[in-house]
């Protein structure tokens, strides 16, 4: 039984019926990108262990596909596998050994960025000081005991477990949210229309409000706004129901036990040890014409912790790295770009492993170097003999 499972995974068949399937994957996943969205095809088909009713034309099949993690972990195996069986180390063989160390390196790479990076973005108006970047997809359902009036305690439930659940009891909290209602994307109007239906809350803002479901949209200039009707529910009974939503800004605020607590749905957030605050934005343009030349962001970095507090400038192609993060001038909001205090938006990428490729490509650079060397030394020392 072991030697099957040793032959089949150093088998040259193995490898390439997973590189078919990773052929097919990419075809069937861009197509899906049309109905499902760029980000959605990409976290489903390509970050993802299996495929189940993958998007094939307009319909989804009930077939099971191998996802991008499967594939890539199998053949990083084999690879290994079959070096480990049936390779003999020689002189002769060190560029193809540096080579495969290479495809193995950027492979394992490529898993760990998946994995461990992430990208989300700080707007930041003049004069304003943020220690934390909202991602460009995710949400989050929080709570946020406000009671210290020195710092906040954040409890945060990921918007998967509240789009599935009907209880929610988080372990630091003394009560449990019931999800009455949960919209993945929704518009909020103050008069009723026909398609929309009164919200189902009783305390707060949403009593009077009425909701539209809208259809989740697959633009990647576009963002869902989901909106949810929650129920906060103590041992002692239940203390009403709040509607949350990424369309509003204020969290609804409630009181139990003599703390003050705020229910909120937001983008998810990544909080920072520092505070960056925007001193001043500039965008310049071209002489005579509405073409961009440069944006740039000075701006002030205030760490608590070190007492560190200096100004860097962020421009295009300049951007700051700091605390293993990559600050990069994204955009503006070109509404306020005319006002007294603009606004900046800057793209944060946190990426352990981003030196990974470049040494993955090095590594096959010299590998194909040493080979072809070798074999060019022993055809001159030959010709030489001859």
């Amino acid at each position: 039984m072991l030697d099957r499972l040793v032959t089949s995974l150093t088998s040259l068949r193995l490898t390439v019926v997973l590189l078919c399937a990773g052929l097919l994957l990419v075809f069937v996943g861009t197509l899906a990108q049309v109905h499902e969205g760029l980000y959605q095809a990409q976290t489903r088909y390509f970050k993802s262990w299996l495929v189940w009713r993958p998007t094939i034309g307009d319909y989804q099949w009930p077939i099971l596909l191998p996802g991008g993690y499967l594939l890539g972990t199998l053949l990083i195996v084999n690879l290994l596998a079959a070096h480990a069986k049936r390779f003999q180390f020689t002189k002769k063989k060190i560029g193809i050994v540096l080579v495969h160390a290479g495809v193995v390196c950027l492979l394992l790479g490529q898993l760990l960025t998946d994995a461990f990076s992430s990208e989300s973005a700080m707007r930041l108006s003049e004069g304003e000081a943020k220690n934390y970047s909202q991602d460009f997809r995710a949400n989050e359902l929080v709570v946020i005991d406000t009671t210290d009036p020195q710092h906040d305690e954040v409890v945060s439930i990921a918007e998967e477990l509240a789009a599935t659940s009907k209880e929610i009891r988080p372990e630091k909290l003394p009560f449990a949210l019931r999800i009455l209602n949960y919209w993945p994307n929704a518009a909020l109007l103050a008069h009723p229309t026909n398609s929309s239906i009164p919200i189902p809350a009783t305390k707060g803002a949403g009593p009077g409000l009425h909701v539209v479901a809208l259809k989740p949209t697959v633009s990647t200039d576009e963002r869902n706004l989901p909106s949810a009707v929650v129920e906060v529910v103590t041992p002692q009974g239940s203390l009403g129901s709040w509607l949350v939503s990424c369309e509003m800004g204020a969290p609804q605020e409630f009181t139990y036990h003599n703390r003050n607590y705020q229910l909120a749905l937001r983008f998810k957030r990544y909080y920072k040890p520092f505070y960056l605050k925007l001193a001043k934005f500039t965008h310049e343009k071209y002489r005579g014409t509405e073409i961009p030349k440069n944006f740039a962001s000075r701006v002030r970095i205030q760490r608590p912790d070190t007492g560190e507090d200096r100004e860097v400038l962020i421009y295009m192609n300049k951007p700051l790295r700091y605390n293993g993060e990559t600050y990069y001038q994204a955009g503006f909001d070109p509404k306020n770009d005319l006002l007294a205090h603009k606004v900046t938006i800057l793209q944060v990428v946190r990426n352990p492993s981003w030196l990974t490729p470049y040494f993955s490509c090095a590594l096959v650079a010299l590998g194909l170097i040493v080979q072809f060397l070798t074999h060019l030394i022993g055809f001159a020392a030959k010709w030489r003999t001859a």
